[in-house]
C-alpha cells in the first residue's frame, strides 16, 4: 500500500510528523491488538483532528470464508 501511494506522488513521512492523511492497519486477532488498535486511532485524531482517518484491517482465514459467503451472486 504504501509503495503504491508512493507512486501517485504521496509523500510518506512518520508517525509523530502531522499529516493529511493517516491510514492505520488494524488488527482484530487477539484482544490486546483491538486495543492497541483503538488506542493509535485515537492518538492520530489527538495529533490531527482535522486530518482524513482510515482504519483497514487484516482477515483472518474465518473473515475471508465469511466475506465470499457474502459476496457470491
Amino acid at each position: 500500500m504504501m509503495q503504491k501511494l508512493k507512486e501517485v506522488g504521496y509523500e510518506i513521512v512518520d508517525f509523530e510528523q502531522k499529516a493529511d492523511i493517516y491510514i492505520i492497519n488494524t488488527c482484530t486477532v487477539t484482544n490486546m491488538a483491538d486495543k492497541k488498535s483503538r488506542q493509535m486511532l485515537r492518538r492520530v485524531k489527538e495529533i490531527s483532528p482535522n486530518s482524513i482517518l482510515v482504519a483497514v484491517r487484516m482477515l483472518c482465514t474465518s473473515g475471508k470464508r465469511a466475506i465470499r459467503k457474502n459476496t457470491r451472486n
